[in-house]
Parts: structure tokens; sequence; C-alpha cells
């Protein structure tokens, strides 16, 4: 922190503390408590229990994880292969067709998530791409939204990239697909990680377009914590929601660990 007496930074301590529990770490502490809870009484909820969890993980819900993790993963894969292009892309062009560039990518993040949805629906209902009621459309949408984040952090990454690398390289003859490979996407590989788990990420907690989508054998794990709030079921639903935390936490550190790997070659 940017304070350098001790007063201050106990000050800046507390003001944080009191600006990130209410805000942030509380209602998440909430829904935790909720998870193991039967009833709520008073300010908090009562009547501990795992039962909830044990629905939590089985049937149904744990379709739903899997749909996620399978949606998230393709979701982010396709976006981070996109999103690199079209920024190396916009690196060779002039500062007007690289405004546009930016401007047509970050287009699905200008507008709420369920006109992405509206749009997906309308465009793939009908041949020739007849995607409606299918899995793709699901995996379409998530792309979509979240390409935009892989796009502007492998942007920013190559702005900061040393030519010299890739100069040196070409002086000793090799060739431009070799440079890509060796040189280039290595020295990218901390930016494509940390995109790939910010894509991760936002495809796990994608809610609103989705529910546009998908088909019933084909539904999210956020769908799943809205339906079953919607139904009453708000300790089932909490337990679900903590699921998706734990899931969507683990495999963000499982990214960090190699992003940090990646910075130290």
């Amino acid at each position: 922190m940017l304070v350098h007496s001790k007063t201050g930074r106990w000050a800046a301590w507390g003001l944080f503390g009191l600006l990130f529990l209410p805000l942030f770490a509380l209602p998440l502490l909430v829904v935790v408590a909720a998870s193991f809870a039967t009833r709520w009484s008073g300010a908090f909820p009562s009547g501990a229990t795992t039962a909830n969890y044990a629905s939590a993980v089985q049937g149904e819900s744990l379709q739903a994880l899997t749909t996620s993790l399978v949606t998230a993963v393709a979701a982010s894969l396709l976006a981070l292969a996109v999103g690199t292009w079209a920024a190396m892309a916009a690196g060779t062009l002039k500062k007007r067709g690289k405004r546009s560039l930016d401007a047509l990518f970050m287009l699905p993040v200008a507008v709420p998530s369920v006109v992405v949805g509206l749009a997906v629906l309308v465009a793939f209902s009908r041949p020739p791409v007849l995607l409606n009621g299918t899995s793709s459309i699901v995996i379409l949408a998530h792309t979509i939204l979240v390409t935009a984040f892989a796009y502007q952090s492998v942007s920013a990454a190559i702005v900061r990239l040393d030519p010299a690398y890739e100069q040196a390289a070409a002086s000793l003859g090799a060739r431009p697909s070799y440079v890509l490979w060796r040189v280039k996407l290595p020295l990218l590989l901390p930016s494509l990680t940390a995109a790939a788990g910010l894509c991760f990420a936002l495809s796990m907690g994608e809610l609103s377009a989705t529910m546009m989508l998908y088909p019933p054998d084909w539904m999210p794990l956020p769908v799943r914590i809205f339906t079953a709030t919607d139904r009453g079921s708000l300790y089932g639903g909490s337990a679900v929601a903590v699921v998706l935390m734990a899931a969507t936490l683990i495999v963000l550190l499982a990214v960090s660990r190699i992003r940090t790997k990646a910075s130290y070659r």
C-alpha cells in the first residue's frame, strides 16, 4: 500500500476492512452459512446440517456442474483462440483499423448479456445454421460474451511485448511460423493463462443469456441455482452455489499456478 506512516497504514487497512467485509465478504459468508442450514431464525440461518450438500454433489446438480465445466472450458478455449488471433491481427493494423476491431469485440460487453442471448437465438434458430435446442448454442453464446476479455488481455500484452525478440529470431533466419510458435506465444503465455482463467470464471457464472438458450438436457449450474431458489429451496440452492464457487476457485488456482510457472520461464 502506498502509505508510508504506520498510523496511515492502519487507517487504510481499517477503511479497507470496513468496505470489503460488508460489500464483498459478508454476502458470500451468508451464502455459505445458509448452505449448512435448514431454517432462518432471526438475522442468521440455523439448524445445522450437511444434507444440502448431499443433494448438491449428485444427481441433477452434479450433471449441471459437469455441464458448466464443459461449457466454460470449451468457451474459454474458443475465446482464447479467437481473441489471440484477433489481437495479433490488430497489432498489424493502423490506429483507425485497430479502433474498429476493438469496438467490434467490445460490443457484446457493451450490451446486456440477455441481448446477446436473444441475438444468438434469433440468428441460429433457422437453417442454414440451426443450433437452437443444442448444447452448441450455449457454448457459442458464452464464447461471444467472453471473447472480448481474452482479446483485451492479449492486446495489452502484445503492446508491452519487446519486438527485439522477434527481430532477433527473424534475423537468424527463423520463419514467421517458427517465430510465432517458439518466440511470441511463449512470451505471451502468462497473459494467455490469465485470459483463460478470466474467461472460465465469467462463463461459469453466466446466467442471463443461458436462461434464453439452454435445452433441457444441457442445464448449467447457475440455471440450476436459479430454479432451485425460485422454487423456494433457498438452502439447497445455497449449497449448489457454494459448490459452484469452489469448483471455479479450484480451476482458477490451477490456472494461476500455471501462470506463475510460465512467468518464470
